[in-house]
């Protein structure tokens, strides 16, 4: 399995699968995605896309449109797919990424953490608002700095062996603060242990 650059013969395919999926397609542009595909058969796996936001407060960079065909899905084509684009806006420049998800628990494990709606960039505030319209009714924000994202060791080897209908590879709950109750923002981690 490998990652590559979408390229113009990619675009039906792209558009079928975005349809398919029910994913968002605002803005469609084939070349800002990202495909991965099986060496041995060709086959196409996953997709993702980079969109660039400009406004008057600067540019900032949000992964979208990422989906993973069902024959793919649990061996880590979406990880591999996600590292591409968070590189892929490294190298454009940009510190720090955006998304926005129906499962933050799964983002999580690469270093992604959820962000208020009132913390996002005016732009990303409207993206937000209108995900939630259209396709992603719970959809959260969040983001990443490019250096802190992360690769789990047990994606990485379950994409190599990555084949459709292959066996899923148990994916470990993320737990966060939230999910016990605690405000990250707030809560102190201080513990006396002398007895």
């Amino acid at each position: 399995m490998y990652v590559r650059d979408a390229k113009n013969r990619d675009e039906a395919w792209l558009l079928d699968c975005i349809e398919e999926m029910g994913l968002d397609d605002v803005a469609f542009r084939s070349r800002d995605y990202v495909i991965a595909v099986d060496e041995g058969t060709n086959e196409r796996a996953g997709f993702g896309r980079v969109r660039i936001h400009k406004t008057e407060d600067g540019e900032f960079c949000e992964l979208t449109g990422i989906g993973v065909l069902p024959a793919w899905r649990g061996q880590g084509v979406g990880a591999h797919v996600i590292e591409r684009l968070v590189e892929t806006a490294s190298d454009e420049g940009f510190e720090t990424v955006y998304t926005f998800a129906d499962e933050p628990g799964y983002l999580a494990q690469f270093g992604f953490d959820p962000v208020e709606s009132s913390d996002l960039p005016g732009r990303l505030a409207e993206r937000l608002e209108a995900k939630r319209e259209d396709v992603m009714p719970d959809a959260v924000a969040m983001r990443v700095d490019v250096d802190e994202f992360e690769m789990p060791p047990r994606l990485r080897e379950a994409f190599k062996r990555a084949e459709a209908g292959g066996e899923a590879v148990e994916e470990e709950p993320v737990e966060s603060a939230e999910d016990f109750g605690i405000d990250p923002e707030s809560a102190t981690y201080k513990y006396d242990t002398d007895r």
